[in-house]
């Protein structure tokens, strides 16, 4: 929203240093020899090339506020290229199929939609952009101790938010090849608002073709992510067409500007945590305004008029519900029309 490894061979003579490990690890709260925080930012640089360049499969649980969701994943980096594979375990059947820059979402109800952004790669990669901005800036990061995850064992890592725009994370990343194989959202209170987790994970390169082979049937309609006239690479900012943003927390840079034919969606994302702002014309239905929050996900709605004209702006992602706010409050429209046409 956004992986190989193999397990060693102990020799009978590292036994005792082996149970030496085994009881360091059963006391809670452990910490990892060294400088703390270099040695939790140096793990940190690993996340992001991990997300993608690590082959795997396994199950991972997905729960926010009261709902609990589980996907199956494959996961196969070969040659400079991803491929993945989501089958959803529950709520009804779907999967979203990638091949390098091409993404299909099956869903039978729905009929088949080729995706006009590409699907994070793996849980968070979304938020966990290769930009990996100086996140230390805006978190604290401490090694918390090791742990055991899906049967491998990984480094615990404290992120703590250094001001009170942004929650604060906890991750779990596999000690091998620094993949994420745990996490929480957490407030500042330190209660868990989100939290993700493999049940399963098995770290191998090899991976069958079968295996990304889209297997639900559906209607089709394609789309090629492929860049067509260079407009993909410009910068997100130029997209929000006739608006701006007067205010945004310290570190959100725009990340994203997906495609959605209207030029009115910017994501901005700090390296760790993202939240979008959608500034459309006010529709005709009475959509209910202020706040709302699933787990860690906060949705707010503000209707601003400019012009004459009503339009109602939604900031979605990772923030506390005050931040989402003031973000959405400061709003402003300059071009009234150009919103009016790419909003048709």
């Amino acid at each position: 929203m956004s992986m190989n490894r193999l397990p060693s061979r102990v020799r009978i003579d590292a036994i005792p240093a082996l149970l030496l490990a085994l009881l360091a690890l059963l006391a809670p709260g452990t910490v990892v020899a060294g400088n703390s925080e270099s040695e939790a930012n140096r793990w940190l640089e690993r996340l992001a090339p991990a997300l993608n360049m690590t082959s795997y499969r396994g199950v991972f649980v997905y729960a926010r506020g009261d709902q609990v969701h589980s996907m199956q994943i494959a996961h196969r980096y070969r040659d400079g290229v991803v491929e993945e594979r989501l089958v959803m375990q529950d709520g009804g059947s779907g999967e979203i199929v990638r091949r390098g820059v091409n993404v299909v979402c099956v869903l039978p109800d729905r009929g088949r939609v080729r995706l006009d952004q590409v699907i994070p790669s793996g849980p968070f990669a979304e938020a966990f952009t290769s930009q990996l901005m100086p996140i230390s800036r805006w978190y604290s990061a401490e090694m918390v101790g090791e742990d055991r995850v899906a049967g491998y064992e990984a480094v615990e890592i404290a992120l703590k938010s250094r001001d009170e725009y942004r929650y604060s994370h906890r991750l779990w990343l596999e000690r091998t090849t620094g993949l994420l194989v745990k996490s929480h959202v957490r407030a500042l209170s330190g209660d868990v608002m989100e939290q993700f987790q493999f049940t399963s994970l098995e770290i191998t390169d090899n991976i069958p073709d079968e295996e990304f082979e889209i297997r639900t049937e559906g209607r089709e309609i394609s789309r090629s992510l492929a860049a067509d006239d260079g407009a993909t690479q410009a910068s997100p900012v130029s997209r929000m067409n006739g608006w701006e943003l007067g205010w945004r927390p310290d570190g959100f840079a725009p990340a994203a500007a997906p495609r959605t034919g209207r030029g009115q969606v910017v994501a901005f994302s700090d390296g760790l945590a993202a939240f979008s702002v959608f500034v459309e014309p006010a529709g005709r239905l009475n959509m209910p305004r202020g706040a709302s929050r699933i787990g860690a996900t906060t949705i707010y709605m503000h209707e601003l008029e400019s012009g004459g004209r009503e339009f109602l702006v939604t900031v979605v992602g990772e923030v506390p519900p005050a931040t989402a706010r003031k973000v959405a409050e400061s709003v402003r429209v300059q071009d009234t029309l150009a919103l009016e046409e790419n909003g048709s």
